[in-house]
């Protein structure tokens, strides 16, 4: 090799751009199917706008299959490559998701690097999820969680589904494992979203208002980055065999708009082909695996709810929407947690129409708290209605039930919903409740996001949903409105004395919501 030949790949060597664009090799699948295809890595568009935009700390939203795993696994391998005594890391969902990792992106491509510079870089330590290199002591590390040690370079991988299967796992991802990154380090959060609640979600949100009021970030800030299907050149196909409908074009036309972009036939084609094929027409399922919009991607339930296509019918049905305050007595439906939790739904009955007005629920207050709550709204009250256990009588000094105290509190007409011989049997009651029931949009936002997260608990052994329920911060809310359905189905839910109140005139909401509202 001549002088010039010599600074000119030392040249090389100091670039990491061209070191991404040259010296890695992966496993793709070719597009007549093929699998296996090797190629040399080259970053596509999203990942080359990723890049530049690059921040200590960088949390990705994103639509599925645009690379942004295999872009992080040759980036934190080029780093722990050409910079000494680094430590990077990745985690993945669960064991199978980080062997696949560690083997197909960066066991692949350290393997697959041209032979002279894969002698100069041996290996210390190759075990299933960890290269050691010899000639710097840098590492990569593919687990499923990272305790100790301070890492340089982390990536969490599908961050979403950690927060729905594993929330316990995704609280150590964020107190311990991001907080061992220095600031002077990068950690990228990526995934495609589980619902509206979680960490992922919560995170998100803030990333996006502070991206939105173009706020300048500190090291600790999280930047937002979005990548929707329609910024993917490959997400496109011949439109002439695909049928789409007015409706469809209506939402193209919407997300235009929003998105200030162009949909062109081909673009249109290829997602309604996608979702009707892929999704078998679900259009939830379709707008969180490709989101259109971030706030697209957040509507839709996660997988392993129980209230899913209840909501769904509920909001495409126009049943979330303003109600207006009548005379109208108000029942109460409660949970008391068993730690310090307690929620409340507020309903009125008029006619066929389950109407829910509001929702409270606190944590760490006693029981005056939520009767004052109560009274501070000024409505009338019909009855209050209690889960099974508030009929129990407490060891202590008072020896009195949740009951007991409520009526020393002057809430009268309390009602003990009677116990449940199947939780799964309650639930299934409680979706057959749905189709009468309205809520007031803003009284009730908190409790429909309850319901919307309450799910099954994630059988990590067997890998799948059980059939019990998670108790998390949504278990108070879903099960003061499991209280409601009950109690309708048991006849319970009747005015006392059988009064009947007349109703006021046919209400439509000014959102476009349908129903016969007085």
């Amino acid at each position: 090799m001549s002088p010039a030949e010599k600074a000119e790949f030392a040249r090389n060597m100091a670039d990491p751009m061209y070191r991404l664009n040259n010296l890695y090799k992966i496993i793709i699948k070719g597009d007549d199917g093929e699998e296996g295809l090797v190629i040399r890595f080259k970053p596509n568009k999203a990942q080359l706008e990723f890049l530049d935009r690059l921040w200590h700390r960088s949390i990705i939203l994103k639509a599925r299959q645009l690379g942004f795993t295999t872009l992080i696994a040759i980036a934190w391998l080029d780093h722990a490559l050409f910079n000494a005594n680094s430590r990077c890391g990745i985690i993945a969902q669960d064991k199978e998701a980080a062997g696949v990792i560690f083997r197909d992106k960066v066991k692949f491509a350290y393997d697959n690097l041209p032979i002279g510079l894969r002698e100069a870089m041996p290996l210390a330590i190759a075990n299933a999820g960890e290269l050691l290199f010899a000639h710097n002591n840098s590492s990569i590390r593919v687990a499923t969680s990272m305790r100790s040690g301070t890492i340089h370079r982390l990536h969490v991988s599908e961050f979403g589904k950690i927060c729905a299967k594993y929330p316990e796992k995704a609280k150590e991802v964020m107190l311990g494992s991001i907080q061992a990154v220095p600031l002077t380090g990068i950690a990228i959060i990526e995934s495609t979203a589980e619902g509206a609640e979680g960490r992922f979600y919560d995170l998100t949100q803030k990333a996006i208002a502070m991206d939105e009021q173009e706020k300048v970030l500190t090291e600790r800030d999280w930047r937002f980055h979005f990548f929707p299907w329609h910024g993917e050149d490959r997400y496109r196909m011949d439109w002439r065999n695909v049928t789409i409908t007015p409706k469809d074009d209506a939402y193209f036309d919407a997300i235009e708009a929003q998105m200030e972009t162009t949909l062109d036939d081909e673009q249109r084609a290829w997602y309604v082909a996608t979702r009707d094929a892929d999704f078998v027409g679900n259009e939830d399922n379709m707008k969180q695996e490709y989101p259109s919009t971030p706030k697209e991607a957040f509507e839709v339930s996660s997988e392993g709810c129980y209230y899913t296509a209840q909501l769904t019918a509920v909001r495409k049905q126009g049943r979330i929407l303003r109600i207006p305050v009548t005379g109208v007595p108000v029942n109460t439906f409660w949970d008391i947690g068993n730690s310090d939790g307690c929620a409340i739904w507020l309903h009125q009955q008029v006619g066929m129409e389950d109407r829910f007005i509001g929702y409270i629920e606190a944590h760490g207050e006693d029981l005056r708290f939520y009767v004052k709550q109560l009274q501070d709204t000024g409505h009338i009250w019909n009855k209050h209605f209690l889960p099974h256990d508030a009929g129990h009588k407490r060891l202590g000094e008072k020896n009195e039930s949740t009951e007991d105290q409520l009526k020393k509190l002057l809430l009268r007409n309390t009602v003990i919903v009677p116990v449940t011989p199947s939780i799964n049997t309650a639930i299934q009651t409680t979706r057959q409740q749905f189709s009468s029931c309205y809520f007031d949009e803003a009284g009730c936002k908190d409790g429909l996001s309850r319901l919307a997260g309450y799910k099954k608990k994630w059988n990590e052994k067997a890998g799948r949903w059980s059939d019990e329920p998670l108790h998390d911060i949504n278990s108070e809310g879903a099960d003061a409105f499991r209280q409601f359905a009950q109690a309708k189905a048991a006849g319970l839910v009747t005015m006392l004395g059988s009064v009947q109140y007349q109703t006021t005139a046919p209400y439509r909401a000014s959102t476009g919501g349908m129903g016969m509202l007085g």
